[in-house]
C-alpha cells in the first residue's frame, strides 16, 4: 500500500508559519483556567416541556436561550417559587434540579394506580445524622455483640465519602467504581487509590469477564449502604496496619459479613428506629409538597398505595410526621390522619420477594388502634371468633383505607382492582428492591428518586463550558494521534530522501510531544471537572466518558427518575412523560439545528 505523498506533505505543513497556533499552546490556555463544557448527561429532562433549549451541533452541547438560562440560576435553593401544579400558580417553568427525566415514554393517563416506597422515598432521611445513627450502632453491635477491639468506638464516620453505584470486592477489600461495560475505572483498597497497573492486572486481565455480582460482590445501590461500606473501608486499613487486632480468621469477606451481621442486629433490635421515633425532625428532611402531592392525585381519580417493608408502628410515626399532623403547642400528634391519602398500606411487605406473586406469604389486616394483626382471606376480612380480638376504636379513623402486613403482589393487585400491571406506577429510592422487581417481573411503570441528582444536574449546568472545552481537548488529541500514525506508516512503507525523510522524523517527534501535552492537560482537565461533582468518585452517573454501572440499571429500569418524589406534584397528572431522542455515535457529530 502507498501512501499519496501529498498527505505527507500535509503533516509537514502543520509547522509552518501558515498553521494556527500549535495545539501546545492551546492547551496551555486552557491549563491556566480557560472555561470548558461539555454534552450534559440527562438529556431527557431538557427537553420536559416546562423548559426550552436548542442544540449546538458544533460539540453536540445543550445549550438554553436566555429566558432558560435564568430561569436554572433561579430558585436554586430547591423549593423557594415552586408550586404544586394544580395550584393557581402552578403550571410555571420548573427548576433543572426539580425536573423528572423519561427513560421511556409514560402515559400518566394510562395509570389508574400510583404507589410509594416510604423509607428514603417519601422520608428522605439526613445523612449527617440518620446514617451517622446507623453508623455508630453498627460500631457499637462489632464491638460488644462480635469482639472487635473497643478502639473501633472512636472512629467517626464522613457521610459525603461514599456514594450509591459503587462495588465492594468482599474477597480483597477494595471498591470500585465501574462503567456500564463493567471495566473498572477507580479502585480503592480501603482508602488507598490502587494504581493503574495494580487496578488492571487485578480486574483487567482475566480471560473471562468478572459479572462483579453476589457472593463475591456487595453492590452499594441504596443510600442507607454508605454508612457500611465507608466502615468496610475503614476496617480493611484497620486489618492492614494492625493484623493482630481483628478478631481471628477474619479476612475481609468476613469482616463484611460481620458489618453486615451488626447492620442486622441493629435493625432487629430496633436501636436505629426507636432514635427516630423520638425525634423524626432531627433524622428526617421535611416536605411541604407531599400532601398537596397526594391530594393531586387522588383529586385526578387515582387510587394510592404504600408498600413498606416497615411495620405499622413504625410506618405511622414517620408518615404522621411527614404529613404534619401537629397540636395546638405545635408538637407532633400521632394520629390516622395520613391514612385518607391512600386506598391501601402494606407494611411489612419483605420486597423486593413481595414482587413474586408466587410468594406464599399471608397478608395480615392491621388493627391500626392497637397494631393488631387480624387474620384475612386473602385480604378479605374473616369474621373473628369468640372475644379475643380487641374493640375496634374507629373514631377519626378513615375508614376507606385499608391497612395491612405482608402478602404479596397478587393481593395487591386484587385490593386494588388493577386488570394490568402497566397500570400502576411505583415510585421508589431502591434499585433492586423497589425498581428492577417490580418493572423486570411485573411489567409496572416505574420512577426512581435519587436525591442526589438535584446537585448533579446543577453542577452539569455550571460546568457546561468546561465540559465542552474538554471535549474539543479530547479530539484536538485525537486529531494529533492519527497525524503520528500516518507519519510512522508513511516511514515504514514509502521511500524517501534522506532529507525529506530527516524532515519526517522531525516532525514526528514534535508531534509526539505534543501528544504527551495534550494529553496530560486533558487528563489533568478531567480529573479536575470529575473532583467537582465528587473529589473521590467524580460523577454519579458517569465514569470518564462511559456512563457508570448505576447510570446504565437507572436508564434500564426506570421509567422516569427525579430527585425527591414531591416533584410530582410539580407536573399535570395527565402528563405524557417523552425521553429525548437517542443518539448513536455515529450521529452525536451531526446533530440537527
Amino acid at each position: 500500500m502507498r501512501i499519496p505523498k501529498k498527505n505527507v506533505a500535509f503533516c509537514l505543513s502543520l509547522f509552518s508559519p501558515k498553521f494556527p497556533a500549535p495545539f501546545s499552546s492551546r492547551i496551555l490556555r486552557f491549563s491556566t483556567g480557560f472555561p470548558a463544557k461539555i454534552r450534559p448527561i440527562h438529556t431527557a429532562g431538557f427537553n420536559q416541556s416546562n423548559s426550552h433549549y436548542s442544540k449546538d451541533d458544533s460539540a453536540g452541547t445543550i445549550l438554553g436561550d436566555k429566558a432558560s438560562q435564568s430561569h436554572l440560576m433561579a430558585n436554586s435553593n430547591g423549593v423557594e417559587g415552586l408550586h404544586v401544579w394544580s395550584s393557581p400558580e402552578g403550571g410555571c417553568k420548573i427548576d433543572i434540579g426539580k425536573q423528572i427525566f423519561c427513560n421511556r415514554s409514560l402515559n400518566m393517563k394510562n395509570i389508574l394506580a400510583v404507589g410509594f416506597d416510604m423509607d428514603y422515598t417519601l422520608a428522605q432521611y439526613k445523612p449527617e445524622t440518620f446514617e451517622s445513627l446507623a453508623y455508630e450502632g453498627t460500631i457499637r453491635k462489632l464491638v460488644y455483640d462480635l469482639g472487635y477491639p473497643p478502639e473501633l468506638l472512636e472512629w467517626t464516620f464522613d457521610p459525603k465519602y461514599m456514594v450509591r453505584g459503587l462495588v465492594l470486592d468482599k474477597k480483597r477489600g477494595n471498591i470500585l467504581k465501574m462503567d456500564r461495560h463493567k471495566y473498572v475505572k477507580v479502585a480503592y483498597h480501603g482508602f488507598r487509590e490502587l494504581s493503574k497497573e495494580d487496578k488492571v492486572g487485578t480486574y483487567g486481565n482475566t480471560l473471562i469477564r468478572d459479572s462483579f455480582d453476589e457472593p463475591d460482590y456487595a453492590l452499594i445501590d441504596t443510600l442507607f449502604s454508605l454508612a457500611e461500606a465507608y466502615l468496610f473501608a475503614q476496617l480493611v486499613d484497620y486489618k492492614d496496619n494492625n493484623p493482630g487486632k481483628v478478631p481471628e480468621g477474619a479476612d475481609y469477606s468476613h469482616m463484611y459479613k460481620d458489618v453486615r451481621a451488626a447492620v442486622d442486629l441493629c435493625h432487629r433490635d430496633g436501636t436505629l428506629k426507636q432514635m427516630v421515633a423520638k425525634d423524626p425532625k432531627r433524622y428526617i428532611n421535611e416536605d411541604t409538597s407531599i400532601v398537596p402531592m397526594f391530594k393531586m392525585l387522588r383529586a385526578s381519580g387515582r387510587s394510592t398505595f404504600l408498600v413498606t417493608n416497615s411495620l405499622w408502628d413504625y410506618t405511622n410515626i414517620v408518615m404522621n410526621f411527614l404529613c404534619a399532623s401537629h397540636t395546638l403547642d405545635g408538637s407532633l400528634s400521632c394520629n390516622f390522619d395520613w391514612l385518607q391519602y391512600f386506598d391501601v398500606v402494606v407494611t411489612g411487605s419483605a420486597k423486593p420477594g413481595f414482587f413474586h406473586e408466587e410468594n406464599r406469604a399471608n397478608i395480615f389486616k392491621v388493627e391500626p388502634e392497637s397494631g393488631m394483626l387480624l387474620n384475612t382471606d386473602n385480604g378479605t376480612p374473616m369474621p373473628q371468633v369468640g372475644s379475643t380480638s380487641p374493640e375496634v376504636l374507629l373514631k377519626g379513623l378513615n375508614k376507606s383505607c385499608r391497612v395491612f402486613q405482608g402478602g404479596n403482589v397478587a393481593h395487591l393487585h386484587k385490593l386494588l382492582s388493577i386488570e394490568s400491571s402497566s397500570q400502576v406506577l411505583y415510585v421508589g429510592d431502591h434499585i433492586y428492591g423497589d425498581i428492577l422487581r417490580s418493572k423486570k417481573v411485573l411489567g409496572w411503570r416505574t420512577m426512581l428518586v435519587v436525591p442526589e441528582l438535584e446537585r448533579e444536574v446543577k453542577l452539569l449546568w455550571e460546568l457546561r463550558d468546561m465540559r465542552k472545552q474538554l471535549r474539543l481537548l479530547r479530539d484536538e488529541r485525537d486529531l494529533v494521534e492519527d497525524q503520528i500514525h500516518h507519519l510512522k506508516w508513511s516511514l515504514k512503507f514509502e521511500s524517501f530522501r534522506d532529507d525529506e525523510k530527516q524532515k519526517m522524523i522531525s516532525a514526528l517527534g514534535e508531534l509526539e510531544s505534543q501528544r504527551d501535552q495534550a494529553r496530560l492537560a486533558h487528563q489533568q482537565a478531567q480529573r479536575e471537572c470529575h473532583q467537582k461533582f465528587h473529589k473521590i468518585w467524580g460523577q454519579l452517573m458517569k465514569t470518564g466518558y462511559q456512563n457508570s454501572r448505576f447510570a446504565h440499571q437507572v436508564e434500564r429500569f426506570a421509567c422516569l427518575y427525579t430527585s425527591q418524589v414531591s416533584n410530582l406534584s410539580l407536573y399535570s397528572p395527565d402528563k405524557y412523560y417523552r425521553p429525548s431522542e437517542d443518539f448513536m455515535p455515529h450521529e452525536f457529530h451531526i446533530l440537527p439545528l
